[in-house]
């Protein structure tokens, strides 16, 4: 199998029509460790939404501004990433698209979270961290939470991050 179809094994990539009102919350999720990815696509799943997992930071990021056919950020709800990766991290992503109008809410995941990495994931508009081990119930709820409507205009911006689309 291409690492390039790794992330779409799941079937459940976006369609090019974009979230509406009733449909399946999109999550991309990036998670290095197999169990765990495992663990919470499936707990993601059993809640109602669609995810698309990544195996890394590098998969992310490929997946985001370099897949076949091509896919918008704006496609996904939310992103949930591991901090500590191979590669690119998940600070380095946030870091890297934290100025892009319209890119999803990212809720950021560590094993190895001090205060110095909370403050910069802070600084860099991330929605929530999360220090492992955590209670799954908990991630959910801060997603769904993230994903409801009105969080994106109550968000506070980081440099134009988010802008509020006009119907």
């Amino acid at each position: 199998m291409k690492d390039k179809d790794f992330e779409r094994e799941s079937g459940t990539g976006p369609s090019p029509e974009g979230t509406a009102a009733g449909k399946a919350p999109r999550l991309l999720l990036a998670e290095d460790d197999f169990d765990m990815r495992t663990l919470l696509a499936w707990s993601f799943r059993r809640t109602g939404y669609e995810v698309v997992e990544c195996p890394d930071g590098v998969h992310l990021v490929d997946y985001l501004f370099s897949a076949d056919p091509p896919v918008s950020p704006r496609d996904f709800d939310l992103i949930v990433s591991d901090i500590r990766m191979p590669g690119v991290t998940g600070l380095e992503v946030l870091e890297g698209t934290h100025d892009l109008k319209g890119f999803p809410p990212m809720i950021l995941i560590t094993a190895f979270g001090d205060r110095e990495t909370h403050e910069k994931a802070g600084r860099l508009g991330a929605a929530a961290i999360l220090d492992k081990p955590f209670e799954i119930e908990d991630l959910l709820a801060r997603a769904r939470e993230i994903v409801s409507p009105g969080f994106r205009e109550d968000f506070p911006r980081r440099e134009g991050r988010f802008e509020r689309e006009e119907s």
